[in-house]
């Protein structure tokens, strides 16, 4: 389940399909807004992936770009609704669901997973550089480099990984 915002569905999808070269049986829970983007762009061809959708919490006229009405709306709605489909899936299909690959945004879905006994993979979209800075915030601040509310306390060069400039 991706994190519905531009430059996480794709990065995922790829994902999804190298899983189904490797003979996974792959099930892609999506937006229903950006489901619908993503059938209107296929091919009769491209079905090796079951796609499915769940709503956003959303109304269609709502903007998309709003991240923090976003992500409010998908932790109030989404969770009971992926619940639900997990349980839809295990009930009336004999591949159960077995293990949910989640965005990393998306952290109450390994949750829930958790809760429900599945395997879970967190899938960062973005650069590993980008997580590299988020996984070492608590770094920086315990060297007096970052404050705690993000202000730069001392300007220096830094080296969060040996490969990374």
């Amino acid at each position: 389940i991706p994190y519905p915002a531009q430059g996480h569905v794709i990065p995922l999808m790829e994902l999804c399909h190298c899983l189904v070269k490797h003979g996974c049986k792959v099930t892609f829970v999506n937006s229903e807004f950006n489901h619908n983007r993503i059938i209107q762009s296929m091919s009769e061809a491209d079905n090796v992936i079951n796609l499915v959708s769940v709503p956003d919490g959303l109304a269609v006229e709502e903007d998309r770009n709003d991240l923090k009405k976003l992500t409010e709306a998908l932790f109030e709605v989404v969770p009971g609704k992926l619940e639900a489909l997990i349980h839809n899936i295990n009930e009336s299909d004999e591949n159960r669901v077995s293990c949910l690959i989640a965005d990393e945004n998306l952290g109450w879905a390994l949750d829930l997973a958790n809760k429900l006994g599945l395997q879970t993979v967190a899938f960062w979209p973005a650069a590993v550089a980008s997580i590299t800075m988020v996984f070492n915030v608590p770094k920086l601040v315990d060297d007096g480099i970052v404050g705690n509310n993000g202000e730069i306390l001392r300007k220096q060069s830094i080296k969060l990984l040996p490969l990374m400039p």
